[in-house]
């Protein structure tokens, strides 16, 4: 409920971000871009954008992925991610 609230007051107006990855780059928590020569390499996570709202959302993926952790019959699709990679590495999507 506070997460819901908190973005809903964050995001004044919705035709900002169209995608997913839209929303995720105005609050600043996707990797930085570096292109060049064709290859694209990811930075690290700018601390640009609400630093609360990041947090909270921060908060609740280590929630779903500790729920996973002790259920992982009920969430394999996640549980094969965090075989492959780091935890706080798959909640930034950066690979």
């Amino acid at each position: 409920m506070i997460r819901a609230t908190a973005i809903a007051s964050t995001i004044v107006d919705p035709s900002v971000v169209k995608t997913e990855r839209d929303s995720a780059a105005w609050l600043g928590l996707v990797p930085k871009q570096y292109s060049t020569g064709g290859k694209e390499k990811l930075g690290g996570i700018s601390k640009q954008g609400d630093r609360y709202l990041g947090r909270l959302l921060v908060v609740g993926a280590m929630a779903v992925i500790q729920h996973a952790r002790r259920h992982p019959e009920k969430n394999p699709w996640l549980m094969n991610l965090l075989a492959k990679n780091p935890t706080k590495l798959e909640i930034f999507g950066c690979q």
